[in-house]
């Protein structure tokens, strides 16, 4: 549709950033204020103009740090197109195929990352519909951002999506029925945390003949079984995510990250509280064990929350940032 040089109003095409089946992406800068955008040129053209503006202003109704910002939409030219932000870094997709399996600290935190920006969307009412690794843009700071809302819908009127909309590999059974809900992206984020903690993905992509047993569950393999390492409370969550009977499985994306964040919290370290830096006091000599301790009431030493690690403010009782009690000073 663009080529690159190819100046649109005030924007001129830099690159190609990929392509879909609902559109494709260019990297483009903002000639007035010197800034680079993304711009999104969906191929159907020729649809109702009004059906051309679903996709910005719903995406407008997300503002998350974890969604990929639509800054507007414009017509040139007869080309309609979104302004979004550009998100440099790479997707997730391109992360695994690369990497494989991601470290258990990495995955999770990206679990979370996603769970957050899909549990903003459910608030507003949307659900995303084509979730997978490929619409997770990672930033070179480890930020995740979810794009490709294109596919998504309101469910302010209807009791589900009602089109067979997805990737195949990522797609909850109920959706090759046409009857997406907001389990079914709880669902594709299951399928996206194996393929983080395995390397692999839970079953090859379905073909016709296996839906019987999708439906069924027959055609996962547990997590653990690619991952001996994954810990049984990871392994759990991920095997409820992807329940293939809608009433069996987290019902929104907050209860994903709700039981993410409780294993991840399980997981962390219990070290005895200690103050950082602290020297033992001498095994000998009582005067040695006097001034030590006096010592240690003149200058209080560097003391760091037990379960988030981070630095406490001096003789603070609690942890400003995780809002953990903290042991008593001595």
């Amino acid at each position: 549709m663009f080529f690159r040089g190819q100046t649109v109003g005030k924007y001129r095409i830099v690159s190609t950033l990929g392509s879909g089946g609902f559109g494709a992406v260019y990297l483009a800068e903002d000639t007035w204020i010197d800034k680079k955008v993304a711009l999104k040129v969906p191929h159907r053209q020729s649809a109702d103009f009004s059906e051309l503006l679903r996709e910005p202003r719903l995406l407008a109704s997300l503002a998350h740090p974890n969604i990929v910002t639509v800054l507007t939409a414009e017509r040139q030219d007869e080309v309609f197109f979104i302004v979004m932000e550009y998100v440099p870094g790479e997707t997730l997709e391109t992360l695994l195929d690369r990497e494989g399996a991601l470290e258990l600290t990495q995955a999770l935190d990206f679990t979370c990352q996603i769970c957050n920006a899909l549990d903003h969307a459910q608030q507003q009412g949307v659900i995303h519909r084509d979730l997978r690794p490929g619409n997770v843009l990672i930033t070179d700071q480890g930020l995740c951002k979810v794009a490709d809302f294109g596919t998504s819908r309101f469910l302010e009127i209807a009791a589900h999506g009602t089109t067979v909309i997805g990737s195949p590999p990522y797609m909850a059974p109920e959706q090759f029925h046409g009857k997406a809900v907001f389990a079914s992206d709880v669902y594709s984020m299951g399928v996206t945390m194996y393929q983080m903690l395995t390397g692999s993905m839970p079953y090859q992509p379905p073909a016709p003949r296996d839906l019987d047993r999708l439906m069924r569950g027959e055609l996962t393999t547990p997590p653990r079984v690619r991952n001996p390492r994954l810990p049984k409370s990871i392994a759990d969550i991920v095997m409820r995510a992807l329940e293939p009977a809608v009433t069996d499985r987290y019902q929104r994306a907050g209860e994903l990250l709700e039981a993410v964040l409780a294993a991840r919290a399980a997981l962390a370290p219990r070290r005895p509280w200690r103050a950082a830096g602290s020297v033992p006091p001498p095994a000998r000599g009582a005067m040695q064990d006097v001034q030590t301790r006096l010592k240690a009431r003149e200058t209080p030493q560097s003391r760091f929350c037990w379960h988030c690690d981070k630095a406490l403010p001096a003789r603070a009782d609690m942890c400003p940032f995780c809002r953990e009690a903290q042991p008593p000073l001595r």
